[in-house]
């Protein structure tokens, strides 16, 4: 058995984020667009530093430019993900790049996005929920017109409420309507926090935007009673190792906080965030985390009942994946 086979939950993808290098090219010379300094001389994604990853990330994201190119996205990032043992992943969708924040645009763009899941569940048995986002650095306004897009699309589908972007920008309070709007539609919420801004941005997410999960949310380990406070209320953490070290957060995996929040009580899981950007997948996050901590199969278990409790799914769809979680690893050619 390898880490392919082992059953998985994830909950923090950026769909764009996951696009692999070649088919941003592909793409790109498609269209005749040119993406200059995108990439290294690998052939992989070229970034300095956080600021520089964003504005590489969007460069990339710009040769999405119709419904049909996320449709291939979509096709594209699902079929890696269930190669890799995923059977249920929850995206992070933006109608800032899915028809410029228009909500007819952003329902052209959701309908594509929606068959491609759809067809993939069927040739490749994983499932696809979205979370509408806001992006924190176009600010509170931009992020109400992406709010009542989500209000507007919530559903079997559209299940969450997130925002992304640079956290060092504005206070999470600053987004509250938006997320206020995105509850009272029924939609379950999570945000970045806790990454670069520091533990504080966590506790402001707690109290400012009320939400069940944070992304990332390591710098909580730098504070004991935040910590606890995470604890005893349940709150998850949407942990991505692999790109806290690549964006230098931490210098290695055995300095990573992940198995100290663990240890404290603090619910955790792994994704891969951007996966291609970082060099990683669920496999390589798993069997990092082996080396670095011991982890064993029970301990990746323990992390995936703990994801699809958090997902934000209906209660028939957690019911079918803890029925495949249960069953253990999956048997070469078979269906995730």
């Amino acid at each position: 058995m390898t880490w392919q086979d082992i059953r998985k939950i994830e909950l923090h993808l950026h769909l764009e984020g996951a696009a692999p290098p070649d088919f941003i090219r592909r793409l790109a010379k498609e269209k005749s667009i040119s993406l200059t300094r995108v990439f290294d001389a690998q052939g992989h994604y070229r970034f300095d530093d956080f600021p520089h990853f964003l504005q590489v990330y969007e460069a990339a994201t710009s040769v999405l430019k119709r419904p049909e190119d996320y449709a291939r996205l979509t096709t594209a990032v699902l079929e890696q993900s269930a190669a890799d043992g995923v059977i249920y992943t929850e995206a992070f969708l933006s109608p800032d790049f899915c028809g410029g924040g228009d909500l007819a645009g952003w329902r052209e763009y959701l309908h594509a996005i929606q068959e491609a899941a759809e067809a993939a569940e069927t040739a490749h048995g994983i499932t696809l929920r979205g979370i509408v986002t806001c992006i924190r650095h176009f600010g509170p306004y931009t992020a109400r017109q992406i709010a009542r897009c989500a209000a507007e699309t919530a559903g079997a589908f559209i299940t969450g409420f997130g925002m992304g972007g640079n956290e060092t920008m504005g206070r999470q309070g600053d987004f509250a309507w938006s997320f206020d709007c995105a509850r009272e539609a029924g939609l379950r919420l999570t945000t970045h926090a806790g990454e670069f801004a520091g533990p504080e941005s966590v506790r402001q997410a707690l109290d400012d935007l009320r939400v069940s999960r944070i992304g990332h949310g390591v710098r909580a380990a730098e504070d004991p009673a935040l910590m606890e406070r995470l604890a005893e209320a349940g709150t998850v953490l949407e942990v991505c190792p692999g790109s806290n070290i690549a964006l230098g957060l931490y210098p290695d995996l055995r300095a990573h906080p992940i198995a100290k929040l663990r240890a404290a009580g603090v619910k955790v899981t792994v994704s891969t965030d951007d996966p291609p950007f970082f060099r990683t997948s669920m496999s390589q996050e798993y069997q990092g985390l082996e080396r670095a901590f011991g982890w064993d199969e029970d301990d990746f278990a323990a992390l995936n009942r703990t994801a699809v409790e958090a997902a934000f799914c209906d209660a028939t769809t957690r019911k079918r994946l803890e029925g495949k979680l249960k069953a253990g690893p999956r048997k070469r050619r078979e269906l995730p």
